[in-house]
């Protein structure tokens, strides 16, 4: 008698679970930037003009390393290596303005920036989730790309891309559930054991 009711007790568990997927975790991945959305980044970079913009400007419309986070500073050797990837590329190749900042050297640098909004929302049957069996995740939002190169103080070009509407769908399986990765768990705490 005692077995039957721990038998409904888990059926009734798991349908409650299975109906409350709103119990599962979220991840929001944000890349702290002044700009809230792609076209808001697309916007600010589309202000910018080569060979009229200068350090000043792009510092009003957020391109600032040391103000705005995430902002990747990089020298004329990062930028030889970005546009010079190998041999069968030569210096004649490549845009008038990167060639003037890469004679300059020292006086040639850049930003690299690259905002993004990313959520991870699980979905799907919380039991099956939350005992590893099945885990589905809808993944979501945008992921922005620049590249601003300049010669003294002075943007003589400038490069984006990126991903405006990022949606993806994750579906992971485990047959064993909670017991999948008892492997490594087994190393790990034998890992432990040997400290």
């Amino acid at each position: 008698m005692f077995t039957i009711f721990r038998i409904i007790f888990i059926v009734l568990v798991s349908i409650g679970f299975s109906a409350c997927s709103g119990l599962l975790p979220t991840l929001d991945k944000k890349t702290q930037s002044p700009w809230g959305s792609f076209e808001a980044a697309k916007t600010s970079f589309d202000k910018i003009i080569p060979q009229e913009t200068t350090n000043e400007e792009l510092k009003a419309l957020g391109f600032d390393p040391f103000e705005t986070p995430n902002t990747k500073l990089i020298t004329y050797l990062d930028i030889i290596q970005k546009f010079i990837p190998n041999e069968s590329i030569g210096f004649g190749d490549l845009d008038p303005g990167i060639q003037a900042c890469l004679k300059a050297k020292a006086d040639c640098h850049g930003y690299e920036i690259t905002p993004q909004e990313i959520r991870n929302k699980r979905y799907g049957n919380a039991f099956l989730d939350l005992f590893n069996f099945r885990r589905k995740t809808r993944i979501s939002g945008w992921r922005f790309s620049a590249l601003i190169v300049l010669k003294n103080g002075l943007v003589v070009y400038k490069l984006w891309g990126g991903q405006p509407n990022v949606l993806e769908y994750e579906d992971k399986k485990n047959p064993l559930g909670p017991l999948q990765d008892i492997g490594r768990l087994i190393r790990f705490g034998e890992q432990l054991d040997g400290i």
